[in-house]
């Protein structure tokens, strides 16, 4: 089978280990991997594609018309490089209502090729045209799609897609690169946070849980963004002696970064617009031994299952208490380390998503197989 995948989420190098999975899959012939010189994220920056040395499969970088754009970014010359490389099935990391999906699974169909579409969107809304021209379209098109969390395929489900559709996560995590290590000695107790630093990610939510713990507990916050609002509140918080900054961190790095703290904390805030799609620092975290505190918004508690906290979102003092109780029990601290590699490692590897992706594959083309001979 030969697969092309095209994702604008792979300049992160960290996640092209999960290519090479997929590669050495026995069903696997050749796997292209299409990826963009940049991302320009709205309200981050540009995120440039992060050095890669691909093995076992081929990587073409080609640029984006109306780079960061969601909705209506897309390759131009994806149609050219599918032609070229004739692939089985093209797989889209993108939602169905964005053109850039439209646009490469029609470019798929006419070259004879399955497409398949990832999707995040775990709220339920109704576009106007063209977007919802685009869902329409590509429920009759698309062989497949993977939903990254439970809520995202049923929100496929009321759209009117009745073709095979599959829970799977974007990307697992590496449990080669993010293992375990010996935990810092404390005081300080590190409480980390690494994400956009945006609103909707709760960030205000841990300085403020800051006011309602002791003084030998730090907040490390780490992710890309306008670091200067969130310095400011927490000047008025009070708690600004406490908090350390650690900027944008490459993706290669981050393995270090946990290793430097004692828990992880992702107290992520619903909106009307966005409710948290899968949190993948979680799994990093877990991964790494490290325990994980999550807020009870949209899929990290089924993320977060045994291998940590959960607190009602918004709620400081809950968070604090969360803190807290790890802080006062070496003991928990230690038992949901423990759980938290065990549960990345059977449900997060890059290894187990990388089988799952092929097995949906396998079985998107041998459905079409089935419903050609039926015509």
């Amino acid at each position: 089978m030969r697969v092309l995948l095209f994702s604008k989420a792979a300049v992160r190098s960290v996640y092209h280990r999960q290519y090479e999975h997929i590669a050495e899959h026995e069903a696997i012939s050749e796997l292209l991997v299409v990826v963009p010189p940049f991302w320009c994220e709205p309200r981050v920056g540009r995120l440039p594609l992060e050095q890669v040395h691909p093995e076992r499969y081929w990587l073409e970088v080609t640029p984006l018309r109306w780079n960061g754009r969601y909705h209506v970014y897309y390759a131009p010359y994806l149609p050219s490089i599918l032609r070229r490389f004739q692939p089985d099935v093209v797989h889209i990391d993108e939602e169905v209502y964005n053109f850039a999906t439209f646009h490469a699974a029609l470019a798929a169909r006419r070259h004879g090729a399955r497409s398949v579409a990832f999707c995040w969107q775990n709220i339920y809304r109704r576009y106007p045209p063209p977007f919802r021209w685009f869902e329409v379209a590509l429920a009759r098109c698309l062989s497949g799609a993977v939903a990254g969390n439970a809520d995202a395929k049923e929100v496929l489900r009321r759209k009117g897609f009745r073709l095979p559709i599959v829970v799977i996560p974007q990307y697992g995590v590496d449990t080669n690169l993010f293992t375990p290590s010996v935990r810092p000695a404390s005081p300080p107790f590190r409480v980390g946070f690494l994400g956009r630093l945006v609103p909707a990610k709760g960030i205000d939510t841990l300085l403020e849980s800051l006011q309602y713990l002791p003084e030998e507990c730090e907040a490390w916050i780490a992710g890309e963004g306008d670091q200067r609002r969130w310095q400011v509140v927490a000047e008025e918080m009070g708690v600004a002696m406490r908090v350390r900054w650690i900027g944008a961190v490459p993706s290669g790095q981050v393995p270090n970064l946990m290793h430097q703290l004692h828990v992880l904390a992702l107290p992520s805030r619903t909106t009307p617009r966005w409710k948290e799609q899968f949190g993948r620092v979680l799994v990093e975290a877990m991964a790494c031994g490290v325990p994980v505190i999550g807020s009870d918004s949209g899929e990290i508690p089924q993320v977060v299952g045994t291998g940590g906290l959960v607190f009602p979102e918004g709620e400081a003092r809950q968070l604090a208490a969360c803190i807290r109780r790890l802080l006062d029990d070496p003991l928990l601290r230690q038992g949901l380390s423990e759980k938290a590699r065990q549960r990345a490692c059977q449900h997060f590897s890059m290894e187990h998503v990388a089988g799952e992706y092929v097995r949906f594959w396998q079985s998107t083309c041998r459905v079409d197989a089935v419903n050609r001979e039926g015509v």
